[in-house]
């Protein structure tokens, strides 16, 4: 029995979508050689293959059907991210949020203006009123 296609991004998948939130409509050659410009040599093919599982995935709409073919995401950066991190939320801190707060605060890793963009957040949300986002 075939195994079910994997709904999360790859790291190399997440890469190419960066490029694409970034750069909006694009070929597989325009990803390739904006990876390129980032350090990141990857081979055409690759970029190719990486495109078409996207596109399997719907994170990427084809938006012409003559070559080269162009590619736009499909889902936000906001959407996606979301997503990911409600994921990891979920599978490495059981759900917690806090869990997740009280280890980037350990890690000691923020800066201070991360902390205080952080206390910004906080107090907004004591002033919202319950049940609003």
């Amino acid at each position: 029995m075939a195994r079910p296609k994997a709904k999360e991004l790859t790291e190399r998948e997440l890469e190419v979508m960066h490029v694409f939130w970034g750069q909006g409509e694009s070929t597989a050659a325009d990803v390739r050689d904006a990876l390129q410009s980032q350090g990141r040599d990857l081979a055409y093919t690759t970029v190719a293959t990486l495109v078409r599982i996207l596109l399997d995935k719907q994170f990427l709409t084809q938006t012409c059907d003559e070559r080269p073919f162009k590619f736009k995401p499909a889902r936000s950066y906001e959407e996606v991210s979301r997503t990911m991190l409600g994921d990891l939320v979920q599978k490495v801190f059981g759900g917690s949020r806090t869990r997740l707060l009280v280890q980037l605060f350990d890690e000691g890793k923020l800066s201070p203006q991360e902390q205080q963009r952080l206390r910004e957040i906080l107090d907004a949300q004591k002033q919202k009123p319950r049940g609003k986002k």
